[in-house]
Formats: C-alpha cells, structure tokens, sequence
C-alpha cells in the first residue's frame, strides 16, 4: 500500500511539472496593452510605442525620431528617456539607434502614479526635448487592463515611419496666416536699366577676349579681365609708344616741378610759376596713370566692373577695335524688374496693391515684400496692340531667369483677411474635389476632404475640413492615398 502510495505521489508530480507551461503561457497570452504617442517640435517628430507601463515590469520603447527638414529619419545621435514625478525620476539613456531613426531605450517604473515622459535627443546637428505629459503607471497589469479595456486597431490609413523614410515625404502644420484678394495673371523678366553698363574700348587695337567663349548670360566677378586690346603691332596708336611717351612727359614735369617747388619756398620764384608746374605735373601724371591702368605689356585689359553677367557681346575674339568703341552690355545680377500684365477690369483694384508673388525657375514661389521689392509703376493706358495694363516692380533677388522669359504671377490686393492656409502640394483633386491627408499619429493617417478659397502664392485657403494646428502630407500624399486603396496595409507596429 505504501509503494501504490508513493507512485501515485511520483505520477501527481509529473502532472504538476507537466501543467506549469500552461499555467505560465495562459498569464502571458494576456495582452499587454500598447501605447502610442505623437509629438511634434519645431524640428522633430517623435512618435513612440511602448507597452503599458506596470510596476516592476520592463517596457521597452520603440522611439521613431523625424528630423522635420526633409522628413528623414535621426541616424546619429543618443537618446535619454526619463520618468520623472515631482524630484523623483529614472531613466535609461542609448547611445545609437537600433535602426536608422529608432531608439530603443527600456523603463522598469518602481511606483504607480502619473509622470512625465520626456525624451532627450542629442545628435551631431542639433538637440530637441520632447516632452510627454500625463503618462499613467499601473500598479498591476490587470489594473491597466481594466481601465485601459481591450485593444482596438486605430481606424485610417496606416503608413509605417520605414516607408515615410525611403521617400520623398513631408509634413506641414495648418496655420492661420493673412490671406489677399488674389489677381491671377503671368508677367515678363527684365534686367533693371538703372544696372546695365556698356564697356567701351580703353585703346585702338586687336581684341583678344580672355574667356574664349565670352557670351551674353556668362556670370562676371568684379576686377575679373574680360578681354584684352593688343596694339604692340600698331605703328600708330601704339599703346605702348604712348605710355612711354607719357612717362617721359611724367618724368620731365616732376622735375620741373620739384625745381620750382624749392625756388618758391627760397621766395626766389613767383606763385604763378609754381602754380603753373604743379599743373602741368598734376596732368602729366594723370595722362600716364590713365594709359597705364590695366596694361599688361602688350595690350589693355577691360575688366568687369561688378559682379553680375554679361547681357550682350557686341564684338567678337580677334576684331579690331577702335578707342571708345562699344564692346558689350553687363548688368548686375542683383536688382530684376517684373512687369506683370494685368486685365482692365482689375484697374481700380490695382490702385491698392500689397504684394506681387512670381514663380521661380524652380516651381518655387516667392514675392515681392520677401525679396524687399518695390511697385515702380503702374500703366493707365492700353492700346490696340497691348490691351493689358502694366505693373512694373523691382526686386531684390537673386534671380535666374532669362531677360524676356514669362512666369506665373499673383497680385495680391485689398485688405487682408485671416484664414488657415495649406501648401498647394497638400491637395489631392478628385473630379473636382480636393482633399487632403491627415496626419493622425506616427504611422495612422485620414483622406479628409476639404473646401478651398483663394490661392496665395504657393499656398491655398482652407474654408472648411481642417483646424490649426492639425498635421497634413505636402509631399508623398498620393502614396499615402494608394496605400488606403491597396487593401493590404501593414499591420499596426513593428518587431524592433
């Protein structure tokens, strides 16, 4: 009986070593819930996840920092993550990402309560605190269960930080900005007359330009030679033969001169005499000085006179060239007028204009009050050839635009309202309905439509559909939106 007794104590044993993975593995399928969190800085996106944070248990975090700039993920750099209530805090600091823009520090709290969460970044550019506020720790994790209930998944589209990042991607904020009566029209470059300056030859003699291929539009330095005049070969108006002999005459009159100029300190010489050497000195000098700037040896340099660009070359390589000749048209490439043609109807509006916004050779937009512009002029008459009034405005910028090309144009006119403005580049037309895309979290996202106004430059009115401060797509939007209609998006967070 004793033996039955012992075995039966053995076989209970066994069951019992048996059934302990089970009762182990029914407390871990146990869902521990998972939080997120988005925050935005002037500079970074942090958006992390992190299981719920329990007393004595370790939550590790999945930290996904976005240099806003470019939208590109954080390469280099350590984080610190911190959990702090009143003085007393912890916290766990790394020094790399695991992955390109993902940190992943680990947290083990020691006591329930509200805390703040606040996430150092320090990288090799720049450093930013993002700070997120409210974050609760559970005592047990059957109380965070209980008050946190089951897990949903988020409805919207879902784009992971890692496709983001392998893109061209951006983001925006909704902001409130003064918003004009816009007068869409298209105006012409031109170069300011006031900067154009026409070099004329400094001696008669063969031209020998020292870019060889010296063309209208070529970018100039100021003091950098352009061409050269040669007449050592010239047996008259030899440059040469002249600045000796103005030398000679040079020399001749400071001798004079300084004979003179001691006779008249002695009082042995009258002033008029002295006064008539010192001009004649004072000549000499100046004739010499003039033939001999920019002389090389064998011909005269023409040197540009500013930083700009040649507009047109009047001559070419190895012509001869008369003394005062023109020989070619430079301008400085700083100073562009913008002559907007604007329809006869807009003329009462034109008698109040704020600003003039103009495209860039780059698509880019900008303005007149940017580029501290200013309205020369504004036409009263038409005629049958150009029925359009002229609004001629001088900018200063650096501007790369042919002389007589076109661009798109906005006057912007009247009393300015407030509205909140998007960038065009956020809209997504659709038979005529915009929309937009909305940045709900980290990786969660909304196709939201939207009503517009006016257009601004390279922003756009929103009348109805988003608030401020809400986060759109400027850039990627249509992968955002083919990502909504694959029907395969990826699965909310990641294996890290």
């Amino acid at each position: 009986m004793k033996r039955y007794s012992i075995l039966l104590l053995i076989l209970f044993a066994m069951a019992c070593n048996r059934a302990a993975p089970d009762n182990v593995s029914v407390v871990n399928a146990i869902e521990t819930p998972a939080i997120s969190n988005t925050i935005w800085t002037n500079q970074t996106e942090l958006f992390v996840e992190y299981p719920v944070l329990v007393v004595g248990k370790t939550s590790r975090f999945a930290a996904h920092f976005t240099v806003l700039d470019g939208h590109q993920p954080v390469r280099e750099g350590s984080v610190t993550v911190s959990l702090i209530k009143g003085t007393y805090g912890i916290r766990h600091k790394v020094e790399a990402p695991s992955s390109p823009g993902i940190f992943t520090p680990a947290l083990q709290p020691k006591e329930a309560g509200d805390y703040q969460l606040i996430f150092d970044l320090k990288t090799p550019t720049y450093t930013d605190r993002i700070v997120v506020g409210n974050v609760k720790v559970y005592g047990t994790l059957t109380d965070a269960i209980d008050e946190l209930g089951g897990i949903e998944d988020d409805e919207g589209i879902s784009f992971l930080k890692e496709q983001a990042w392998k893109m061209e991607f951006q983001t925006a904020n909704v902001a409130e900005k003064e918003i004009y009566d816009m007068i869409p029209t298209y105006g012409i470059w031109k170069v300011a007359t006031s900067d154009d300056q026409t070099l004329t030859a400094p001696a008669t003699g063969t031209l020998k330009f020292t870019p060889h291929h010296l063309t209208a539009g070529k970018s100039i330095k100021a003091g950098e030679m352009l061409m050269e005049i040669v007449s050592s070969e010239l047996t008259t108006n030899n440059l040469n033969s002249e600045i000796q002999k103005a030398k000679a005459s040079l020399d001749q009159a400071k001798a004079s001169y300084d004979r003179i100029s001691d006779l008249y300190e002695s009082k042995i010489t009258s002033k008029t005499e002295f006064e008539k050497a010192k001009e004649k000195y004072l000549l000499a000098k100046t004739n010499y000085e003039t033939l001999s700037a920019g002389f090389t040896g064998k011909g005269k340099e023409v040197l540009a006179p500013f930083n700009g660009y040649v507009l047109e070359v009047n001559v070419e390589n190895g012509d001869f060239a008369e003394q005062g000749k023109p020989l070619m048209k430079v301008t400085i490439d700083q100073n562009h007028v913008l002559q907007t043609k604007v329809n006869t109807s807009h003329a009462e509006a034109l008698n109040d204009i704020r600003d003039i916004r103009y495209k860039l050779d780059d698509d880019s937009w900008s303005s007149m009050n940017a580029a501290n512009g200013r309205v020369i002029s504004v036409s009263r008459e038409v005629t049958a050839d150009d029925p359009m009034l002229s609004v001629y405005a001088e900018l200063q910028e650096d501007i790369h635009m042919p002389d007589g090309s076109y661009t798109e144009v906005q006057v912007a006119v009247g009393a300015p309202v407030k509205s909140l403005v998007v960038p065009n580049s956020a809209l997504i037309e659709d038979y005529g309905q915009y929309s937009v895309i909305v940045q709900l979290s980290g990786e969660l996202f909304e196709k939201r439509n939207v009503t517009i106004g006016r257009q601004n430059g390279a922003e756009v009115e929103i009348k109805s559909g988003l608030q401020q401060g809400e986060v759109v797509v400027i850039k990627g939007a249509y992968q955002v939106k083919m990502a909504s209609m694959s029907g395969a998006a990826p699965a909310h967070g990641h294996a890290h």
